[in-house]
C-alpha cells in the first residue's frame, strides 16, 4: 500500500474543499451574515490541514487498485467530517450526528435530511448544504484527476472507485483529459439551469441553490415546500434538466463531437428515456383510475397539471434527485407507488450525477436471465450479451452479479437493524432504499413531507454508511472491513 500517496491526495481533497467553504464566506459578505466569518476559520484551518499532508509530494506516486479504493472511501469520509464542522459552529445544527448526517447525505447527492425548519437556516448555511451537492455530483477526485499529474495508470483506478456504472470508459485516450471534459460538460449545463431559472423570474440565490441540487441529482431545497411554491415554468426547467444529469455524460460528448447517431443509439440512453415515459404513463393511468390528483389541497388539478407534477416526480425519483413539488405519498394510488420503488431501485444512467442501481446494470442483468432461460432450450448454443453492439465481457458480468448480492446485503442488514427503532416496515424499508440509492425521500414516515430526524442515532449512522456505500458503488465502502486490507497498509 502506498500510503504516502494516499495522504498526500487526501491532503489535496482538504485543500480543495477549504477552498470551496470560501464561497459561502462571499455569500456571508453578500447577505451581511455573521455565519460567513465561521466558514472562512473553517476554511483556513481546512486548507491548513491540507497544506501540510502536501507539503512533501511522495517520489512514489504510483496509484494501483487498492490505493484507488482507500484514497476515494477515506476522501469522502473527510470530506463530510470537515464539511460538517460549520454546521455545528454556528449552532444550526449543534448535534454532531446531525450535521455529520446533513453533509454526508449534502455530498453524497442524496437529499435526506434532519431538518425541521429549513427556511431558519442562513443564507450562508443553505449555500453550502445545496453546493455540497454540486461537489458531490461529480465527485472532488474526477475534480483532483483534472489537475494532478499521477504515473502508473493512477488516474484511472481513482476514477473507477469514484465514478458510477459497471464500467468506466475514458472519452479520450488519457484520464485526465477525460476528467476535464466531463467537469465542463457539468458546468455548462449548471449554467444553462441556472440561465433558465433566472429567465422565469426565480430569485437568483434560489436558482442557484436549485441548480446546485439537481444539478447533483442532490434535492436539498430551501424551502420547506421543496418546489411546490414555484410557477410550473420553474417547474418543467428542473424536471427537464434533472432528467438531463440522469444521462450517461458521454451522450453528451459524443453530440460534441457530432457523433449523433452513435450517441442516439446508445442503449442505456433509450431504456432510460423510456423508463421515464412508461411510469409516467402508469402513474397517470393509475390515478385515473383511482380518480386520484383531481383535487390537491383545495386546488382542482387539469391534465396538464398532472402531467407536469408526475413528470416532475418521476425525473425527480429515477435520478434520484428527491426534489417534489406535492407530497406524492398522499395522493398517489398504491400502484404508483409500487412505481416509486422500482425507480427508486433502477436509478438513472451509469457515468451521470444519478445514484441508484443505474440502467445499465439492470439492462446486462435483464440480458443475462434472457441467456440463461435460452440455454436451457439451446444447451449447445454459443450466446453472447451485448450492449450497444459491443460484447459484455465476463468480468463485467460478474462484478454486476457480485455487486447485487452486496446491494442485497447491505440493504436487508440495515433494514433489519433500523427497524429496532420500532417504525412501520414501508418507513424502515423506503429509508433504507432512499439512503442506499441516495434518493432523499420515501414513503409513510420518510415520506416526501416529512424528514428523518425521528430516527435513533444508531439507525441515523447506518444510514450514513449506506449514503456512502451507495454514493462509491458499495465495494470502496466495504473494503474497509476487510482484515487483509488493513494488513496491507502497515505491511512493508
Amino acid at each position: 500500500m502506498n500510503y504516502r500517496a494516499v495522504i498526500y491526495i487526501l491532503g489535496w481533497v482538504l485543500v480543495i474543499e477549504g477552498a470551496f467553504m470560501l464561497l459561502p464566506f462571499i455569500v456571508g459578505l453578500i447577505y451581511s451574515e455573521q455565519q460567513g466569518f465561521i466558514y472562512l476559520a473553517v476554511s483556513i484551518a481546512t486548507m491548513l490541514i491540507g497544506a501540510i499532508a502536501v507539503l512533501s509530494k511522495p517520489k512514489n506516486m504510483n496509484f494501483f487498485v487498492r490505493e484507488g479504493f482507500a484514497v476515494v472511501s477515506t476522501s469522502w469520509i473527510f470530506l463530510s467530517i470537515f464539511g460538517c464542522i460549520p454546521f455545528i459552529i454556528t449552532g444550526e445544527i449543534p448535534s454532531f450526528t446531525d450535521a455529520l448526517f446533513e453533509t454526508i447525505s449534502g455530498f453524497t447527492t442524496t437529499g435526506t435530511s434532519i431538518l425541521t425548519d429549513v427556511e431558519a437556516l442562513s443564507h450562508v448555511s443553505l449555500f453550502w448544504r445545496s453546493f455540497t451537492h454540486w461537489i458531490g455530483g461529480m465527485g472532488v477526485l474526477v475534480f483532483l484527476l483534472a489537475l494532478l499529474p499521477m504515473t502508473g495508470g493512477s488516474h484511472i483506478h481513482i476514477m473507477r472507485a469514484e465514478s458510477p456504472g459497471p464500467t468506466v470508459d475514458k472519452l479520450v485516450p488519457k484520464v485526465r483529459e477525460t476528467a476535464a471534459i466531463l467537469y465542463i460538460i457539468y458546468f455548462v449545463l449548471t449554467m444553462l439551469e441556472i440561465i433558465f431559472l433566472t429567465v422565469g423570474k426565480m430569485p437568483f440565490f434560489d436558482a442557484v441553490t436549485i441548480t446546485f441540487g439537481s444539478a447533483g441529482t442532490g434535492g436539498f431545497a430551501i424551502k420547506a415546500d421543496s418546489l411546490g411554491s414555484y410557477s410550473p415554468y420553474l417547474q418543467w426547467v428542473v424536471g427537464i434538466f434533472m432528467m438531463l444529469f440522469g444521462i450517461n455524460f458521454s451522450f453528451y460528448f459524443l453530440v460534441i463531437t457530432r457523433r449523433f447517431r452513435q450517441a442516439f443509439k446508445l442503449e442505456e440512453v433509450r431504456n432510460y428515456i423510456s423508463i421515464i415515459i412508461a411510469a409516467v404513463a402508469i402513474i397517470i393511468i393509475a390515478c385515473a383510475v383511482n380518480n386520484s390528483m383531481n383535487v390537491i389541497d383545495g386546488n382542482s388539478w387539469t391534465f396538464s397539471d398532472k402531467l407536469r407534477h408526475t413528470f416532475f416526480q418521476v425525473s425527480s425519483l429515477i435520478t434520484t434527485t428527491g426534489f417534489s413539488t406535492f407530497d406524492y405519498d398522499k395522493y398517489w394510488p398504491e400502484v404508483a407507488k409500487m412505481v416509486v420503488i422500482g425507480l427508486m431501485l433502477c436509478g438513472a444512467c451509469a457515468g451521470s450525477t444519478g445514484g441508484g442501481i443505474k440502467v445499465s446494470r439492470l439492462t446486462i442483468l435483464f440480458k443475462t436471465v434472457k441467456k440463461e432461460i435460452t440455454m436451457f432450450f439451446h444447451p449447445k448454443r454459443v450466446l453472447k450479451i451485448k450492449s450497444d453492439n459491443k460484447v459484455v465481457n465476463h468480468e463485467t458480468i460478474r462484478s454486476i452479479n457480485v455487486f447485487f448480492i452486496a446491494y442485497t446485503m447491505i440493504l436487508a442488514s440495515s433494514v433489519f437493524i433500523v427497524s429496532f427503532d420500532g417504525h412501520d416496515f414501508s418507513t424502515n424499508f423506503s429509508a433504507v432504499v432512499a439512503t442506499l440509492n441516495n434518493i432523499g425521500p420515501g414513503l409513510s414516515g420518510a415520506g416526501p413531507a416529512c424528514n428523518f430526524s425521528f430516527f435513533s442515532p444508531l439507525s441515523k449512522y447506518v444510514m450514513m454508511f449506506d449514503m456512502l456505500a451507495g454514493r462509491l458503488e458499495i465495494f470502496p465502502m466495504l473494503v474497509l472491513f476487510a482484515p487483509e486490507f488493513w494488513k496491507s497498509i502497515f505491511r512493508k
